[in-house]
C-alpha cells in the first residue's frame, strides 16, 4: 500500500534571485517546480532560522570550493546530456553542509527532491513508496545513509544501477516476483561515517566527496551574510570573535551567532559589538578557542584524576557522571582534532598542549 505523499514547495529567495543569476548561480528555469518532501509520521518544515540562513544555490555557498567545482561540472554535463545526475555520496562531520548541498543541487537541476534518513527505513518495503513515486531526474536524499539496515542496502543495488526493483508477492510455493521499472533518478547520500557503508553500496556512487572544516575567514563571511539576512548589526570584530570560537563548523557558528544576537537584544540595543559577543559567549562557557564547559571538565578530569592518562573512556565517563557515548561523539572529536588529547591502545592521554591551555604543569 503506497502512502499518500505531501509536497512542501521550496520557496525561492526573492531578494537574491536577480543577484544570484548575475553571479552565475544558475538560471531559474524549472526552479518553480522544485520541491522538498519530508516524509514520516507528519510534515516537519525546516525551522525559521534554518530556512533563512541556509543557502538557496551552490553559488551562494561559502567554502568547500573543491566539492562545489566537482558537483558543478557534473551538473553541467548532466544538463547537456539531458540525463539525471550521477549518484552522489557526501561524507564529513556534522554541520558542514551536506544537507545544504542536497537541497541546492535539485534547485540547480530544476527537479524535485524527496528526503528521508537511514534510521527511518527499517525494511526494504519502506523504500518502495520513495522509489516508485520518483519522477524522471528527481533526487532522493538519504541522510545518515550508513545507518541503513543491510537488507535495505541490498534492495538499493538494482534501484541505483538498473533503475528497477523486485517485489516478492505472497509466500511459499505461491510466491511470485514483480519487477518494477523505476524512473531514472539521482540518489544523494550523506553520512558522518563513510567507512560503515558496505563496499557494494559505496561503489555505486559516481561522485564521492568529503567535506572538510572551514577556515576562520570563511566562517566570518558566512556570519556576515547571515547577519544581513537577519537584519542584525554585526561588528567585524565580533564576527571574528564568533568565528574563532566556532570550531570550524558553520552550524556551530550560526548557533553561537544566534545566541549572541539574542543576548544583544536582551542586554543591549541589539547591535552585536566585540564586547557583547565576548560577554554572551563567556556566559555560555565558550572560551576563546571554542571549548565549552564539558570539554574543559573532560580535560581537567583526565589531568587531575588520571594524571594525564592513559585512561579508558568508560573510567572518565563514570568519573564525570556522563555516558561514554556522549564523550566519544560530542566531546572527544574536537579535542582530538585540536591535539589536546590522543587516543592510544591503553586509553586517552592529555598532551602538553592541554596542560599549557589549562595553565597546568606537565
Amino acid at each position: 500500500m503506497v502512502r499518500e505523499r505531501k509536497i512542501i514547495p521550496i520557496e525561492p529567495d526573492d531578494e537574491d534571485d536577480g543577484k544570484n543569476a548575475s553571479k552565475g548561480g544558475g538560471t531559474d528555469e524549472g526552479q518553480e517546480n522544485s520541491s522538498i518532501h519530508v516524509p514520516g509520521s507528519g510534515i516537519m518544515a525546516p525551522g525559521e532560522n534554518d530556512t533563512v540562513l541556509r543557502p538557496k544555490r551552490i553559488a551562494d555557498m561559502v567554502g568547500q570550493q573543491e566539492v562545489m567545482d566537482v558537483i558543478q561540472i557534473a551538473m553541467d554535463a548532466a544538463k547537456k546530456r539531458k540525463e539525471p545526475l550521477g549518484h552522489i555520496l557526501l561524507d564529513g562531520p556534522p554541520g558542514l553542509g551536506k544537507t545544504t548541498f542536497a537541497t541546492c543541487i535539485p534547485r540547480e537541476m530544476g527537479v524535485k527532491v524527496d528526503m528521508t534518513s537511514g534510521p527511518v527505513l527499517k525494511a526494504p518495503k519502506e523504500m518502495i513508496p520513495y522509489l516508485t513515486n520518483l519522477e524522471h531526474g528527481s533526487v532522493l536524499f538519504i541522510d545518515e545513509i550508513h545507518r541503513l539496515p543491510k537488507p535495505v542496502e541490498e534492495f538499493l543495488y538494482t534501484a541505483m544501477e538498473d533503475y528497477r526493483i523486485d517485489i516478492i508477492l505472497g509466500e511459499g510455493v505461491n510466491a511470485r516476483t514483480l519487477n518494477l521499472q523505476l524512473q531514472p533518478f539521482t540518489l544523494i547520500g550523506a553520512t558522518t561515517r563513510a567507512g560503515m557503508l558496505s563496499a557494494p553500496l559505496r561503489d555505486r556512487f559516481l561522485i564521492r566527496q568529503h567535506l572538510g572544516y572551514y577556515s576562520v575567514d570563511e566562517l566570518i563571511e558566512i556570519l556576515s551574510r547571515n547577519a544581513t539576512k537577519l537584519n542584525v548589526s554585526l561588528n567585524s570584530d565580533a564576527a571574528i570573535e564568533i568565528a574563532k570560537r566556532a570550531r570550524g563548523t558553520p552550524r556551530i557558528a550560526n548557533n553561537r551567532f544566534l545566541w549572541v544576537r539574542d543576548y544583544a537584544m536582551s542586554k543591549a540595543d541589539g547591535r552585536v559589538s566585540l564586547d557583547i559577543a565576548k560577554r554572551a559567549l563567556d556566559m555560555m562557557g565558550i572560551d576563546e578557542i571554542g571549548l565549552d564547559r564539558q570539554d574543559r571538565r573532560y580535560l581537567e578530569t583526565l589531568i587531575r584524576v588520571f594524571n594525564g592518562g592513559p585512561a579508558g573512556v568508560e573510567a572518565i565517563a563514570h568519573t564525570m557522571s556522563v555516558s561514554a557515548d556522549t564523550l566519544e561523539d560530542e566531546v572527544e572529536p574536537f579535542l582530538l582534532r585540536s591535539e589536546y588529547v590522543i587516543r592510544t591502545q591503553r586509553g586517552r592521554c592529555a598532551t602538553a598542549k592541554a596542560y599549557e591551555m589549562l595553565k597546568l604543569l606537565a
